[in-house]
């Protein structure tokens, strides 16, 4: 198959592999691909008439957040990761950015919190429009923006990393019926007990946020199984 993306700029090769590792990403969380799937780069760069290069970054990106197993010169195969581990993982980030929006409720100074309202305002049409990639891009910078409005510096970084190695899963989650929609209307939620100064009730509520993303996920594992 000719490369179709042959002569495209670095930006270009980045936003290849971008939309490879969405597509991987939702593959490997709806079980499409199991645990121990081989993840060969020339097919996979003639699966999505593209070099191997936005493969081999894409796959770089996977492996980052424990979802690929690279293997020299072979590409990857898909990592085991049970869903009883996924759990834990999804129980444990909720209880950090519990942690985050308490903190930054009282620490984030009027800039911080106009940033965060104006990011809030610019998903809602992403929402109608029931864009899941421009969602969960969205959705990062809400949740970074808050990590570093903690004004602590570790914790962000913390929040940061374990997001990460979740990434795959809270992008795939959004897909479970009208996720979309409900998780826009927590952070609305969230968004309220922070203008209103109240960090407990903004922790609580990003914590039922993330355990509700959870649940979602779980929700959206169980459809794509075969009957």
């Amino acid at each position: 198959m000719a490369n179709v993306f042959e002569g495209e700029d670095d930006d270009d090769r980045g936003l290849i592999s971008d939309r490879i590792r969405n597509a991987l990403t939702d593959e490997i969380a709806a079980g499409t691909l199991a645990a121990g799937a081989a993840l060969d780069e020339q097919q996979l760069a003639d699966r999505f008439g593209a070099s191997r290069t936005p493969v081999r970054e894409a796959l770089r990106q996977l492996a980052a957040g424990g979802l690929v197993e690279l293997r020299a010169r072979r590409g990857g195969i898909v990592a085991s990761m049970t869903p009883e581990r996924i759990m834990d993982m999804f129980e444990t980030v909720a209880e950090i950015e519990a942690v985050c929006v308490r903190l930054a409720t009282y620490r984030m100074t009027p800039l911080e919190r106009s940033r965060l309202i104006e990011l809030h305002d610019l998903s809602r049409p992403i929402v109608e429009a029931g864009d899941f990639d421009a969602y969960d891009s969205f959705n990062r910078h809400f949740h970074e923006t808050i990590y570093h409005a903690t004004h602590n510096g570790f914790l962000a970084e913390q929040a940061i990393t374990i997001r990460n190695r979740l990434n795959a899963f809270r992008r795939t989650q959004l897909r479970q019926g009208e996720r979309l929609s409900r998780s826009r209307d927590e952070h609305e939620a969230i968004m309220q007990a922070i203008a209103e100064g109240d960090g407990e009730m903004a922790s609580r509520r990003m914590r039922a946020h993330m355990l509700n993303a959870a649940t979602s996920l779980s929700r959206f594992i169980e459809a794509g199984k075969p009957v």
